[in-house]
């Protein structure tokens, strides 16, 4: 079987989604490709969230991310929503569930590094999963 593509889905693809999407990259890789998409985009990542992403996992999201439309990413086979009740009628896959994370944007860094830590956890559970066969 080829490896699955996995969707990380919010409304303005720039913040929780784009975290997912680092992190999957980062810490998946072997297990499934990592995509992010969102139902309206905004002009650039959220400052807040390039920034601590920086500062916990040395990652860089402006280098290779940026805010794109679910029309903009591959067909994939595992959409997970971030818990702004996005529902994608028009984005077939074998899975989906929602992750239902509170959007720190706004928010202090304490916030943001949760929220990071949160999905570093949710995507190493996926990441097991999917290496079990069991979604």
């Amino acid at each position: 079987m080829s490896t699955p593509k996995v969707a990380f889905v919010c409304v303005h693809n720039s913040c929780r989604s784009q975290m997912a999407e680092a992190l999957g990259k980062k810490l998946a890789s072997d297990a499934f490709e990592s995509f992010s998409a969102g139902t309206e985009t905004k002009p650039r990542i959220n400052q807040d969230a390039v920034r601590i992403m920086k500062s916990l996992y040395g990652i860089d999201m402006e280098l290779d991310q940026h805010s794109k439309l679910l029309a903009d990413i591959p067909r994939v086979d595992i959409v997970v929503t971030m818990g702004c009740n996005v529902d994608c009628p028009m984005l077939p896959c074998r899975h989906r569930e929602d992750w239902g994370l509170d959007d720190p944007s706004g928010k202090d860094d304490q916030a943001f590094i949760e929220t990071a830590q949160t999905i570093e956890k949710k995507i190493l559970d996926l990441r097991q999963r999917i290496q079990n066969e069991s979604i």
